[in-house]
């Protein structure tokens, strides 16, 4: 059971805060953003999703920039609480259209029913958008889409012709169109997050996909649809069958390792044809989770060097490699190395003609940080930096330094080559033809390269 539940911003104003059961403390949300913001413990600089302060259970993740927190004095099960947290943030995302801080303030009476129908005395009544519907009254008031911040090319679905702001997504389930009419859309995201190390001389040493099908309808009366994918997609090494994880190597040109579905997903043709048949219910779910540990192609080659430079001198060489086609281009890209903790300072020289390119010295951890607003596909990028140091390294300065790690986001692309052949829906009427919207999106989980 909980206790309490609240969202804070990044600056630790307490937006919503409802307290279920009396037996925490009133100043439980100023106490854990502040050991969140000077966490020191474990020689980690983050909190730990879970920990206990003066018996006090305090569970947390952080979505869009918000921290959802849960408070309790007894023992739960972890997984179950985290789980719960980000549910509700979907169910909150779901209602609103926008999950944001001006959202939420603007919104904070339809955010306390939505709470109050949830949980009942720090008990879970329901986390499932669609059965919140019926005893949910308040409309929600609509955040204006155009301030919130641009997601460059991210923020298009292309279809052939047809192109639509990425904002569109961003609607409440409830909300209906000027004129009383609702919307017939429906969006599908392929998000795969990859995981990849690097050797020092560039080879790949472990490499993962871990992969979803995202689903948010607008579409009236929750018609059946049909979802396609890749033909000769195969389940497990043996890749045989949904249900037979069994044999020595997969056959087909794509293969997950595993994957699960949700429940409103039948599998009937599923091994026949791979397609997937589901009534979408309300709200943002996934469809299809999925991981790969089959070889693929990186989208980013990194290469690194440091050396000493004379005393107290080093030099640091950073070359990045876009191995993506030219038509795609990679966006909100950050790289960043520990430098010796007896670096001073950091001089940078970019390329000639860089544009949206930003360099940083972080001195509290002795952090090199490389920020490009984008990168198109093919193209390569060096930094140059040359390091001031308090003392000689001794020949171990590369063992002190790195190593390179990198995030980034790639709209339609995707290295595992799964694809959606064809999104099918059922009784469509002669005067409603539903748009239907799918987006592949590739972000780093884990992009590491050792020195």
């Amino acid at each position: 059971m909980i206790s309490q539940f609240f969202v804070l911003s990044q600056r630790g104003d307490n937006i919503v805060f409802r307290d279920y059961r009396g037996d925490v403390q009133k100043g439980s949300a100023e106490v854990f953003f502040r050991k969140v913001k000077f966490w020191k413990e474990d020689d980690k600089e983050e909190a730990p999703p879970v920990f206990n302060l003066d018996g006090v259970n305090y569970f947390h993740v952080k979505v869009v920039g918000l921290l959802f927190v849960a408070t309790t004095r007894n023992n739960l099960s972890p997984s179950l609480v985290l789980e719960l947290l980000q549910r509700i943030a979907r169910v909150i995302k779901d209602y609103l259209g926008v999950l944001s801080e001006g959202s939420l303030r603007k919104n904070f009476v339809l955010v306390y029913e939505l709470l109050d129908e949830v949980m009942d005395f720090g008990y879970v009544q329901t986390t499932s958008t669609e059965v919140l519907k019926s005893y949910i009254f308040n409309e929600p008031i609509v955040v204006d889409t155009d301030r919130l911040p641009s997601l460059g090319p991210a923020a298009l679905f292309v279809q052939g012709a047809k192109r639509m702001p990425g904002t569109a997504v961003t609607k409440s389930v409830v909300a209906h169109e000027p004129g009383g009419r609702k919307r017939e859309e429906i969006f599908v995201d392929i998000i795969e997050k990859i995981s990849v190390t690097f050797s020092s001389s560039g080879y790949i040493l472990t490499s993962e996909i871990d992969g979803t099908i995202q689903m948010k309808s607008y579409l009236t009366g929750n018609p059946e649809i049909r979802l396609a994918l890749n033909d000769d997609l195969s389940i497990g090494r043996g890749g045989r069958s949904i249900y037979d994880y069994s044999g020595s190597s997969g056959s087909g040109s794509v293969i997950l390792d595993d994957c699960n579905f949700h429940e409103s997903v039948h599998l009937d043709s599923f091994d026949v044809d791979r397609t997937l048949t589901l009534a979408p219910s309300d709200g943002e779910f996934p469809v299809m989770n999925y991981r790969i540990t089959q070889e693929f192609k990186p989208p980013f080659r990194i290469n690194s060097l440091i050396e000493e430079a004379g005393p107290l001198k080093a030099e640091v060489i950073l070359k990045n490699y876009a191995e993506f086609p030219s038509s795609i281009t990679a966006n909100t890209i950050v790289v960043e190395m520990p430098l010796p903790t007896y670096t001073t300072r950091v001089n940078y020289e970019l390329e000639p003609g860089a544009v949206g390119q930003m360099t940083d010295f972080k001195e509290s951890n002795r952090r090199l940080e490389w920020s490009l607003k984008k990168i198109v596909g093919g193209s390569e990028h060096t930094l140059r930096a040359k390091l001031t140091c308090s003392q000689e390294s001794h020949g171990n300065i590369t063992k002190e330094a790195g190593p390179v790690s990198m995030t980034f986001t790639i709209p339609m692309y995707n290295p595992s080559r799964l694809q959606v052949k064809y999104l099918q829906i059922a009784k469509k009427t002669k005067t409603s033809n539903p748009y239907r919207w799918v987006r592949y999106v590739t972000q780093a989980n884990s992009y590491v390269a050792r020195i």
